[in-house]
């Protein structure tokens, strides 16, 4: 129910008037604006203002990639990332967005050369070399405009290098094994490296950590439903619903619980329960009894998430939920 609508409803339908309808909105406090409002729609506007201005900067160099030359190309990117990266140390209350500017000035750098001089450097490189030089620039910024972007540029990284790795190739298959627990494990550290006990030191906050766990979690489940149903069920599915079970005891613990990433969690974990029951239900004996399989699909997914909802909620009563503004632009 929308309290402003229905307030001015009962404004109309008692005729009320202007003066009359401003004091009803004042007494139930909307008269005012938001709290807040003021200091954070400066800085959602700088965060996505410096978001815009790099991606034109690297629009308008592919539009004009025959004009300027490779130089030309060259002092733009680099007098971007200087100009924005010496503006981001010496004015603390711009810091966050311009160190944004200078993350995307960063890999817009790497892309130009690996276009440029065609290296022959596999593209997880690319990646890998932009997180690692940016991390320094995070870590100054201490704000999760700039580790939510660096957490999706390294999860980037792994899976490239996955697939690197496995022949260049998306296939699950059984002797990919080791490079898929490597790249889970990558994965997990840096999860944990964004996590509340490290905050002090990285100064993430509370979004870099969900982007890491949102992402970490996508890439886990994805490779476990490509170990169910590429051909025979490969090491990949047990292991990944281990992983995500072992995750869900983790974040339900008062240290460690957030209410968005053990979601992320539950949410990958029904997924791979719901599918392992459809691979069974199609290899038994109900393959004619398509109506019962259907049922009995929907009863076990239903019940699946009625009970994940029901315990999230019960934890979220019992658990104290972290500031979701912590880490978020200075």
């Amino acid at each position: 129910m929308n309290v402003r609508l229905t307030l001015l409803e009962l404004a109309a339908r008692h005729h009320l008037s202007r003066p009359q309808t401003q004091q009803l909105l004042q007494g139930a406090g909307l008269a005012d604006e938001p709290p807040g409002l003021t200091v954070w729609l400066p800085r959602g506007v700088a965060v996505l203002a410096a978001a815009l201005g790099g991606l034109g900067v690297v629009m308008w160099i592919a539009a004009n990639w025959d004009t300027l030359g490779r130089l030309g190309h060259f002092a733009l990117l680099q007098s971007l990332v200087l100009a924005t990266g010496v503006g981001a140390a010496l004015a603390p209350r711009a810091r966050a967005p311009l160190g944004l500017l200078a993350f995307l000035g960063i890999g817009a750098l790497f892309a130009y050369f690996g276009q440029t001089y065609q290296t022959g450097a596999d593209p997880w490189q690319l990646f890998a070399l932009w997180g690692a030089l940016a991390l320094p620039l995070c870590l100054g910024a201490r704000s999760d405009v700039l580790w939510a972007p660096w957490a999706l540029v390294v999860v980037t990284a792994i899976s490239l290098w996955v697939h690197t790795y496995s022949g260049h190739r998306w296939s699950v298959q059984p002797d990919q094994l080791r490079v898929h627990v490597l790249a889970w494990s990558a994965m997990l550290v840096l999860v944990g490296a964004l996590s509340r006990p490290w905050q002090g030191i990285t100064g993430a906050g509370i979004w870099g950590f969900r982007t890491a766990a949102t992402l970490a979690v996508g890439a886990v489940t994805l490779t476990a439903l490509g170990g169910l149903f590429f051909g025979t069920v490969h090491a990949q599915y047990p292991l990944g619903l281990l992983l995500l079970a072992l995750s869900a005891g983790l974040l339900s613990t008062p240290r460690w619980f957030d209410i968005f990433a053990l979601s992320a969690v539950a949410l990958g974990l029904n997924a791979l329960l719901v599918s392992g029951l459809v691979r069974w239900l199609g290899e038994g004996s109900w393959n004619n009894d398509w109506l019962g399989r259907l049922m009995l699909i929907g009863l076990f997914a239903a019940g699946l998430l009625a009970a994940s909802v029901s315990g999230i909620l019960r934890l979220s009563r019992s658990t104290p939920t972290p500031n979701p503004n912590s880490g978020a632009p200075a």
